[in-house]
């Protein structure tokens, strides 16, 4: 029964397929037309302790249908700006095929995705997944112009080889240092005992990282840190979970204390999305299991939702 009206559904976030924001399925990688590309990437075979980052995507989509009213775009009261309005195209791609105990084919599969993004113009939004899914997604930019790494995380995953491991959630960032077309990279949030030890900290260092703590970084401030930047380099983000305290995410397999709050982030990615060309991103290593509230899947999605009405905010001025 309609009761006479004729609106169209109303389509509450809690009804119908979960993609990523309720935006429209594009299972057609050749079809692609779009601004934003969603692709999920549920590969966690290269965790070192627990796993469970597989279901990241699923549950990251899940919680985005909480940001789902704006149809008309989302008005930030604080910015005096609606960010994400009809005139910004998200598709979300569904997931790269994962084979299970077979990293270089789930690698080349996600790589294949983000591949099939940027062919089309698109921004590749990856949600993993472990940080070892980092690798294909920087693989995709092979050929293209040099673009410097943003890496918000606890650890800092540059490790080159361990028991002959090279595309692990330990070795991401030493992989992206290594490609000609990254330029450099910084990596912040840093802390605690890490899974890299001292000689990975002195080659990220040789090859061009600079590397903050979160108390190093909170010294900072938002804006202080996204100025360490190189001023204008286009600019690849990827977002560990684990960059945040475990009290307000701990929906994550290497939880570490003493991490970010989601302002200090937030306002970091406003800053370095206001003023650097934002090429790519990703957002790993979300575990729902391990957070039955579902806060961090939330915060997981939250964050990316902002991120995206950041940068096409900047592109719009």
């Amino acid at each position: 029964m309609t009761h006479g009206y004729d609106r169209g559904r109303l389509d509450l976030p809690f009804t119908g397929i979960c993609t990523f924001g309720k935006n429209p399925y594009q299972p057609d990688w050749t079809a692609l037309e779009a601004d934003v590309a969603i692709l999920g990437a549920p590969f966690d075979a290269g965790t070192q302790w627990r796993a469970g980052a597989r279901f990241g995507p699923r549950g990251v989509r899940e919680a985005s249908t909480l940001f789902s009213f704006g149809h008309a775009g989302a008005y930030d009261h604080e910015d005096d700006v609606i960010y994400l309005g009809p005139e910004v195209r998200i598709v979300d791609m569904g997931d790269a095929d994962i084979v299970h105990t077979d990293t270089v084919q789930s690698h080349a599969n996600i790589r294949s995705g983000v591949e099939a993004a940027l062919k089309a113009g698109a921004l590749p939004v990856v949600i993993g997944g472990d940080h070892s899914i980092n690798i294909p997604c920087i693989e995709a930019f092979e050929g293209r112009g040099p673009f410097h790494v943003l890496q918000i995380d606890a650890h800092l995953d540059f490790v080159d080889e361990r028991h002959g491991v090279t595309r692990g959630h330990g070795n991401p960032m030493r992989r992206a240092a290594e490609k000609p077309w990254v330029s450099g990279l910084t990596q912040v949030g840093i802390r605690n005992v890490s899974s890299t030890a001292k000689d990975g900290y002195d080659a990220a260092r040789e090859m061009g990282s600079d590397i903050l703590s979160v108390r190093q970084a909170r010294k900072l401030g938002s804006h202080g840190t996204a100025q360490r930047l190189p001023e204008g380099a286009p600019v690849y983000i990827t977002i560990d979970i684990d960059a945040f305290c475990p009290s307000i995410a701990p929906g994550t397999g290497t939880p570490s204390h003493g991490g970010f709050l989601y302002y200090e982030i937030l306002e970091l990615l406003q800053a370095v999305s206001a003023n650097h060309e934002i090429v790519g991103l990703d957002l790993v290593e979300v575990a729902p299991d391990y957070d039955p509230t579902g806060s961090t899947s939330i915060l997981a999605a939250q964050l990316l939702m902002n991120l995206l009405g950041f940068i096409f905010h900047a592109r719009q001025a």
